[in-house]
């Protein structure tokens, strides 16, 4: 295969990823809509549970085939797992969908798509690295634009308090999986990216699984069929296929290529809900999108002249 065919596929591999990750938040909140046998609608609790038991076997699968003829992890290996799994894949997906009950998909996603910058935060907090003036502009741009879309929400008709909550939970997400990505970086290094991916989410399952027999009562599975159908395109579509096409597509075209790509992934979930939950997506809504965006690239993408110097 040629290098610039191998690239294609790359493109190809990360807008797939992009589209898959960016309907989780729709089919979230088309399963919120549903009542289940309590005339409730199922809790985010045992929305988790469903997602990752259904996807648990593909994940534990994957693993152990990672794992033929690998070194043996060590202790310290399957700590980071452990932690690392439990706030990257347990803490931030169960905040995200319990925030997705009082905010739009849209809005969701956008506030979650500022996670770089709080990797830039959190670097700057704990591993002492200065961000550079460009990247100082661009935290100032995408928390503008985060302003603008949370600041549009608060109509006096609408029910602020309540968005405000589910906006914090939200970011609360972003906050969880930003600290993964910042901790994990040695453990990618020692062990790969999709060894250590597919071992995280097997671990997370188990902390998913404790709180739903803990809190959830006998009959919360109890839930119509089309509940059931949706967490199996959460769990197949929207969490096994993206994590490893994204996982392929970094191999391929980089990461600076892949944060362009990904800057799609908020504009469909947008353009997505619109169409089909019929969420508002008013002017000052895309402006704020675009802010968050544009913003969020900043901080992504290298400099041309700081890339060549690092060659």
């Amino acid at each position: 295969m040629s290098a610039a065919r191998y690239r294609a596929w790359g493109v190809l591999f990360a807008l797939a990823g992009v589209l898959a990750f960016s309907l989780r938040p729709i089919l979230v909140k088309l399963v919120y809509a549903i009542p289940g046998a309590s005339g409730a609608p199922a809790s985010a609790a045992t929305l988790l549970f469903l997602r990752m038991a259904i996807a648990l076997p593909f994940f534990a699968a994957i693993a152990a085939w990672q794992s033929l003829g690998a070194a043996r992890l060590a202790r310290r290996d399957w700590a980071a797992i452990v932690a690392l799994g439990f706030v990257g894949y347990y803490l931030a997906s169960f905040l995200d969908l319990a925030g997705l009950k009082y905010v739009g998909a849209g809005v969701g996603r956008l506030i979650l798509f500022v996670y770089p910058t709080v990797v830039l935060l959190l670097s700057f907090v704990f591993l002492d690295k200065r961000p550079s003036a460009r990247e100082l502009a661009a935290l100032s741009v995408t928390y503008c634009g985060v302003a603008l879309v949370v600041g549009g929400q608060l109509t006096p008709a609408a029910r602020g308090g309540a968005f405000l909550f589910g906006a914090a939970l939200v970011f609360g997400s972003a906050i969880a999986y930003a600290v993964y990505l910042v901790a994990s970086s040695a453990v990618l290094a020692r062990i790969g990216s999709m060894r250590f991916t597919a071992w995280t989410m097997t671990v997370a399952s188990l902390p998913a699984f404790i709180q739903f027999f803990a809190i959830e009562p006998p009959g919360a599975l109890d839930l119509p069929a089309a509940v059931w159908g949706y967490a199996a395109l959460i769990a197949t579509l929207s969490t096994v296929l993206p994590v490893f096409l994204v996982a392929e597509a970094l191999k391929r075209i980089g990461a600076n290529r892949f944060a362009l790509i990904g800057a799609a992934g908020p504009v469909s979930t947008a353009f997505f809900s619109a169409i089909g939950l019929d969420e508002p997506f008013t002017l000052l809504q895309a402006a704020g999108g675009a802010l968050v965006v544009g913003g969020v690239l900043l901080v992504s993408l290298r400099p041309r002249a700081s890339a060549l110097a690092r060659r």
